[in-house]
């Protein structure tokens, strides 16, 4: 898995963030939703964690999804997606790896999540799960999903926790090696870009890792979409890239069913 992380962090450290855009970007939708959104805390082995979850409002209970962030730690967008789940039923809850430390660009935060070791990955994921399934609007379901590196360890969770019931991959780089999906017990989906060549590339290999390993993984490709498009296609980004849009609402409305079915 070392050797995963690393080939994955080198495609994310090409990429760059707006100063506006990290520090600002979702916070409006936070400010002015409905539902009830917190902090917690989580006992990860010896250290305790932090983690922001958003519930749906619903008169019964809920799955869970574990929501892994981007390279730039658990922004603003990242709690903006957590809402914008609890929207659509489920319990969102998106565990710190950088443990609550604040950074003045994405740079900074970037450089920091490099440094998080595969095991550090699994003992936070792990321990967030346990949390969410004992949540009393937890019907005990789980679910996880990541976006760019997060997406790639959602990926590689799969394989690590037979409770999970779906896994969605948002434009990250798959495993590559069979001892890597041997053990997934649940679907998943992958969301990728077309002008995403990069992680791509990855596709047909786990393609044929997992049919080899008899494993269901359904990997769509949006049209005239980019790396990171569930980010620049949201219409709130001051950066908004109209080019990703359309493959944003698209991978929306994919979604939606997809979590109707937990």
């Amino acid at each position: 898995m070392k050797r995963f992380l690393l080939v994955l962090a080198v495609g994310c450290l090409a990429q760059s963030l707006p100063a506006q855009e990290y520090k600002d970007f979702g916070k409006d939708r936070l400010n002015n939703s409905p539902r009830h959104g917190e902090w917690v805390d989580i006992k990860s082995g010896e250290r305790t964690i932090k983690a922001f979850v958003v519930y749906p409002e619903r008169k019964d209970k809920a799955p869970a999804i574990l929501v892994v962030q981007e390279i730039f730690g658990l922004t603003d967008w990242l709690r903006s997606m957590c809402d914008q789940l609890a929207e659509n039923g489920v319990i969102a809850i998106a565990p710190d790896f950088l443990n609550g430390e604040k950074f003045e660009d994405a740079d900074g935060a970037r450089k920091a999540i490099s440094a998080v070791t595969d095991e550090q990955v699994k003992s936070v994921l792990d321990a967030t799960a346990d949390y969410a399934l004992k949540i009393p609007a937890c019907n005990g379901t789980l679910a996880v999903c990541g976006f760019c590196r997060g997406g790639g360890w959602a990926f590689t969770y799969a394989n690590e926790n037979p409770k999970l019931n779906a896994a969605y991959s948002f434009y990250g780089a798959p495993p590559e090696s069979a001892d890597k999906v041997k053990n997934i017990a649940c679907p998943v989906y992958g969301f990728y870009g077309e002008n995403d060549e990069r992680v791509n590339a990855t596709i047909p290999k786990a393609e044929e890792l997992m049919k080899a390993a008899g494993k269901k993984y359904e990997p769509v490709i949006y049209k005239g979409a980019g790396h990171g498009f569930m980010r620049s296609g949201d219409p709130a980004n001051p950066n908004f890239r109209e080019a990703d849009r359309k493959a944003r609402d698209e991978a929306w409305a994919r979604w939606k069913k997809l979590l109707k079915e937990l």
